[in-house]
């Protein structure tokens, strides 16, 4: 545990019970691992790291793991049906299976989420090989997504005991991201308060930012967001929910072509945002675009920034401000058939929000997207 100070209040401080680290990885279960593993190193620049399998002794699955800098991504197929790996990607297709969260002592953590109200997903277990050992455990978070807390301080392998080191030929030149900013949740109606109060009870999370429908919408559809983070700020989970609109929104849309509550997109940081989208667009990444006209009064609304804005222009590349400085962000169009899970490429310039200057022009992207869907 650890001792953290409460803002604005410098003489009073509270105990943190789950110190995180940051993301050790995300895992996605998806429908065909070495081909989604061979697009994200292609189209993101990801680099092979390391390989679990039948030529491992796992009978049930393969896993690839790839990474970049400090983002670690894995994906994981069923070899067989009538599994939990391979009902979750009938029912949700590709998507987010596990947000893992590296921590000093993953048992302390297990016990102090589940005696707060934490639906326990794994018990404490230590694993070990050659390089070391690991401790694993978890719990279940909204819809069928977990978390899985890490403690590898003790473990100098590729990736985890059981995976062996994945050496490729091919590995493509990377795309300058640089670690997880935040991972985005879309849960039910009338849902988001709920799992705001299990983040604040079970993890001790803090809600750090509000957005509601006059906030987040269109002439068609709204959403409400809230967003949690850690005691000490390194992990951030927003959390959305539909509003009532004239049409559908995009989590109306997420929610019912993921089939329930799950991750919708995964933000990634980049300190150079204009090199990371034009290397990610010339691989075959396709972004959201915003009207010519969102950069007439750029300026104006943001102030000065110290990027050229004709390449911004150029990528779709939105900015925004608050009180501590300006951020750079744009977002991918959906990387599944089902019009559900998206990325988000952010560079912040001293900005700790999320964009909410960007809202409406984005939303209405996202709105045309649904609408050339037949979903909105």
């Amino acid at each position: 545990m650890s001792t953290l100070t409460i803002p604005g209040t410098a003489k009073e401080t509270q105990t943190d019970f789950l110190p995180l680290q940051g993301t050790d990885y995300v895992e996605f279960y998806v429908g065909n691992a070495k081909q989604a593993a061979h697009f994200y190193k292609s189209a993101f620049g990801f680099q092979s790291l390391a390989y679990a399998g039948p030529q491992t002794g796992v009978r049930d699955r393969v896993s690839y793991v790839v990474r970049q800098n400090k983002v670690t991504l894995v994906f994981t197929t069923a070899l067989r049906t009538g599994n939990a790996i391979a009902d979750h990607v009938y029912l949700h297709g590709d998507g987010v299976k596990v947000l893992a969260l590296r921590v000093d002592d993953a048992a302390l953590a297990w016990e102090e989420t589940t005696k707060r109200g934490g639906k326990s997903y794994m018990e404490p277990v230590k694993r070990s090989d050659a390089d070391g050992e690991v401790v694993l455990s978890g719990i279940f978070t909204y819809g069928e997504t977990v978390h899985v807390f890490v403690e590898r301080n003790k473990y100098s392998g590729p990736f985890l005991p059981g995976f062996v080191r994945w050496d490729t030929h091919y590995n493509p030149v990377e795309t300058c991201l640089l670690y997880v900013d935040h991972c985005v949740g879309n849960v039910g109606w009338n849902m988001m308060e709920p799992w705001v109060r299990y983040y604040e009870q079970v993890m001790g999370f803090r809600n750090i930012l509000s957005f509601d429908d006059k906030d987040i919408s269109t002439e068609y559809s709204a959403l409400m967001s809230k967003v949690m983070s850690s005691g000490n700020g390194f992990v951030k989970f927003p959390i959305n929910e539909p509003a009532e609109g004239k049409k559908k929104s995009q989590v109306e849309e997420f929610l019912e072509f993921f089939n329930g509550e799950g991750v919708q997109h995964v933000a990634l940081a980049t300190n150079h945002i204009v090199e990371t989208v034009s290397r990610m667009r010339d691989r075959g990444v396709e972004f959201l675009q915003v009207p010519p006209s969102y950069y007439e009064e750029l300026l104006d609304r943001v102030g000065p920034i110290e990027e050229d804005i004709r390449p911004l222009r150029e990528l779709g590349i939105l900015v925004d401000r608050d009180e501590e400085g300006y951020l750079l962000q744009i977002f991918t169009k959906p990387v599944e058939d089902r019009p559900t899970l998206f990325f988000e490429i952010i560079q912040r310039k001293g900005a700790r929000s999320f964009g909410k200057g960007n809202f409406k022009a984005l939303f209405e992207a996202i709105e045309r997207e649904q609408g050339l869907r037949g979903n909105l």
